[in-house]
């Protein structure tokens, strides 16, 4: 079992940069791929980033790629979403999630566990 936190949601410009942060309980951490998604008013939830156990991949949706970072630090329990260079269409309720088993992948149906969410607002 994992519980996730995310923080580090908020209101910004257009332009500017936020980093989220998703905290995991328990000491298997290093065992789940990680993923971030988000969901906007009115729409389906979409995936926006993974990245495998060790860091070794990463794969993004193409509206993110160049501008959002996603890494960890198992070390600490944590994954990190950068996101530079933020859109309006950015605006959502950001998710993370873990995923048991080894492979990356983009439906939200292939993660077990889930946060609550953080909001983030990208004013134009």
């Amino acid at each position: 079992q994992v519980q996730l936190v995310e923080s580090g949601g908020g209101l910004v410009q257009a332009g500017d940069s936020l980093r989220l942060s998703c905290a995991a309980s328990g000491r298997t951490f290093n065992t789940y791929v990680m993923g971030w998604f988000r969901q906007a008013p009115g729409k389906e939830r979409e995936f926006v980033a993974a990245i495998s156990r060790a860091a070794f991949n990463r794969y993004y949706t193409d509206s993110v790629k160049g501008r959002f970072t996603i890494s960890r630090d198992n070390a600490k329990n944590t994954v990190y979403l950068q996101m530079n260079k933020l859109k309006p269409e950015d605006t959502a309720v950001y998710y993370c999630a873990a995923r048991s088993r080894s492979t990356i992948d983009t439906t939200s149906t292939g993660y077990d566990y889930w946060g609550q969410g953080t909001q983030v607002t990208v004013s134009s």
